[in-house]
């Protein structure tokens, strides 16, 4: 199919991302900072696995990152044995990692000098999505560069756009759980009051589900959250870091968010009681206590 894919990062998200471009018949070289996961996922999915980013990306020319947080991107990218130090001139390196715009925009910088092109591309749809290859992306940079690559990020994704400059994409990320936090605290809210004033909770939903309260989160997590499990999804550690990087592009942007600020506290207060692994539809817990 011609494009050779480099994929650094095989967690949650990024090991079935991999795997869908294997099976979608791309040649993948895949990086792990554990070495056993590249090599759990070598042994399911067939492809190679290399030592260092640099090696992975000298294997190919679309480079796929999908790692933490800022530091663990510049980690990857960086230094004699970075992403960049074996990439070439008319690579291009799409990142999957929900970071900063900032951050973007850096490695879009540096990229540049040398020749290769960059899309940020954080994602949505979870740990389940990345396994059903049903995410979404929404990307930032050139034109060019998603035209090019965009036959890949169909491997795993439903649906794709390019929203504009480099930066956009991880903006329009954080608009995305700037919504889930609030829409998550409010179905909360709704359930906590609902069982306090003695209502079938499911037979409610089933009937407001139909109407304008109806979300994702509605149809996806009511049935686990009137159950108390909360040991799946994306979990409110992760979530706390979005959030902190929706906070502090606000403050940046002039932008006010008094529910997201509220909603990241309530977030806290879930980590101090142990739920830091829970996935973010634990709100609930902290109503009941």
């Amino acid at each position: 199919m011609g494009q050779k894919i480099a994929f650094i990062g095989l967690g949650v998200m990024g090991y079935p991302m991999a795997g869908h471009c294997q099976k979608s018949g791309y040649e993948v070289t895949v990086f792990n900072r554990t070495t056993e996961k590249a090599q759990a996922w070598v042994k399911a999915f067939s492809g190679s696995m290399a030592d260092t980013p640099k090696l992975a990306a000298k294997s190919a020319n679309v480079i796929l990152l999908c790692v933490g947080n800022d530091h663990d991107l510049r980690s990857v990218m960086l230094g004699e044995n970075g992403v960049l130090a074996g990439a070439s001139a008319g690579d291009i390196i799409v990142d999957h990692t929900t970071a900063s715009a900032e951050v973007a925009r850096e490695m879009a910088m540096v990229c540049a000098d040398i020749g290769v092109g960059f899309l940020d591309a954080p994602v949505s749809g979870g740990q389940a999505g990345a396994e059903n290859g049903q995410l979404t992306v929404m990307l930032g940079g050139q034109q060019a560069h998603y035209n090019t690559v965009e036959p890949v990020i169909n491997c795993y994704a439903k649906f794709s756009q390019l929203l504009g400059d480099v930066g956009s994409g991880q903006l329009a990320k954080m608009m995305n759980q700037i919504c889930i936090a609030g829409t998550v605290q409010g179905l909360a809210e709704a359930i906590s009051f609902g069982e306090n004033a003695g209502l079938d909770c499911h037979s409610v939903i089933d009937v407001i589900s139909k109407g304008a309260a109806q979300s994702w989160q509605m149809e996806n997590r009511f049935e686990t959250m009137l159950a108390d499990k909360f040991d799946f999804g994306f979990a409110v550690d992760w979530m706390r870091k979005d959030l902190d990087i929706a906070l502090n592009e606000a403050k940046r942007n002039g932008s006010t968010l008094p529910l997201t600020a509220l909603v990241d506290q309530f977030y806290a207060d879930v980590q101090k009681n142990g739920g830091g692994r829970w996935d973010t539809s634990s709100l609930l817990t902290r109503l009941k206590n």
